[in-house]
């Protein structure tokens, strides 16, 4: 477990350096214009990496068993601060999705979607002994998913909550709740996300452009046109490091959403998919650590955490490259942001946590049955 440890801390480390150098060759000249400082956007990320570092480091030593004793209020915590995102937002965008406290802004659907991945874990193992039972394990489950998706999806932030419905759903599938009821609520939520999506113009913009683009040969939004034009510039082996064309201006949101295009360009096909197969070693050894944790809480945070990296890592590559509509989600990581990135090295602080916890209790276990059989010698 020690070594799986150290391959998630190592691995995300690399992914988060990486993030830094595209950051900075990404931003350098939208920074120059708007802010007469190249480094402008590349320092503030800088600021927001080394807490996240920081963030990663201590929650790999806190025991991962407290978060489930304060799993209520915490997930009642993230349900007011939604509710307060929806009433004092500023819209920007068309949207009110972010909050400034004390100079900091950040998203509150990327703490609701943490804290929800900690409550459901705890949830689903104090109901272990009941899972197939609608009214008393899955309702009141769903009715935390539907109250912070719902929270989420009317800010509107369409792409974060229907991701996690997505999270908590395969969460509740993989702890034990019974198909039939994921299968009809999947169908029921999906129905009604894609209602919302469509009420919504720049959802429902992004939506049809989409399908037009796939079924008439439309012309695609003009990020992901860019976005194309960059990562078929980058070939085999890319443009180099700092040598991108689209990041002066052409491609939108260069440094954030759409990242992965400049990181494309630059390093090319071979560099693109060693970066699939960093995530894919993220996932992989989170897993592990799930499936080799001695309890169920344990098992499920690690599964969560683990789970929610790669499905919006898989989402913001499958925007990049034009097989899912635009959804405004940054990579794991790589893309600049603030919460993202502090959140999201948090839960892989957890991970470590949970890795190494179980290691210790592994040894505790090993030791006592090998006394045992000394005793009995």
């Amino acid at each position: 477990m020690k070594k799986l440890a150290l391959t998630v801390f190592f691995d995300t480390l690399l992914l988060i350096c990486l993030g830094l150098i595209i950051v900075l060759t990404a931003s350098s000249t939208i920074s120059a214009i708007k802010f007469s400082n190249s480094l402008y956007l590349f320092n503030s990320h800088l600021i927001r990496v080394l807490i996240a570092l920081v963030a990663m480091i201590g929650f790999s030593f806190i025991p991962y068993e407290i978060y489930k004793s304060v799993s209520k209020p915490l997930i009642l915590f993230a349900v007011g601060l939604l509710i307060f995102t929806l009433l004092f937002a500023p819209e920007i965008k068309g949207a009110g999705r972010w909050l400034s406290i004390a100079g900091i802004t950040f998203q509150p659907a990327d703490i609701a979607k943490f804290l929800l991945i900690i409550h459901l874990s705890a949830m689903l193992e104090k109901k272990s002994d009941y899972l197939y039972d609608f009214r008393n394990a899955f309702v009141p489950m769903f009715i935390w998913v539907v109250g912070i998706a719902g929270l989420i999806l009317i800010q509107p932030n369409i792409s974060n909550g229907l991701l996690i419905i997505a999270i908590a759903l395969t969460m509740m599938f993989v702890g034990g709740i019974h198909f039939k009821h994921i299968f009809l609520s999947s169908a029921t939520m999906a129905l009604s996300g894609g209602a919302i999506a469509m009420i919504f113009s720049h959802s429902r913009q992004r939506i049809l452009s989409f399908i037009n683009s796939i079924i008439n040969g439309g012309d695609m939004n003009l990020q992901v046109k860019q976005a194309l034009v960059s990562l078929g510039s980058g070939g085999l082996l890319g443009v180099g490091i700092g040598n991108s064309k689209q990041n002066n201006l052409f491609l939108p949101e260069a440094y954030g959403d759409f990242i992965f295009a400049i990181l494309g360009e630059q390093l090319g096909f071979i560099g693109s998919v060693a970066v699939i197969l960093f995530y894919l070693v993220l996932f992989i050894a989170g897993i592990l650590i799930a499936k080799k944790a001695q309890d169920k809480f344990g098992q499920l945070l690690a599964f969560g955490i683990t789970f929610s990296i790669a499905i919006y890592a898989f989402v913001n590559i499958a925007v990049a490259t034009g097989t899912f509509p635009t959804t405004g989600l940054p990579l794991p990581f790589i893309s600049y942001g603030g919460t993202s990135i502090i959140f999201l090295s948090m839960g892989i602080g957890i991970l470590i946590n949970i890795a190494i916890m179980n290691s210790k209790k592994s040894k505790v276990v090993e030791n006592d049955l090998s006394d045992k059989k000394i005793s009995e010698k």
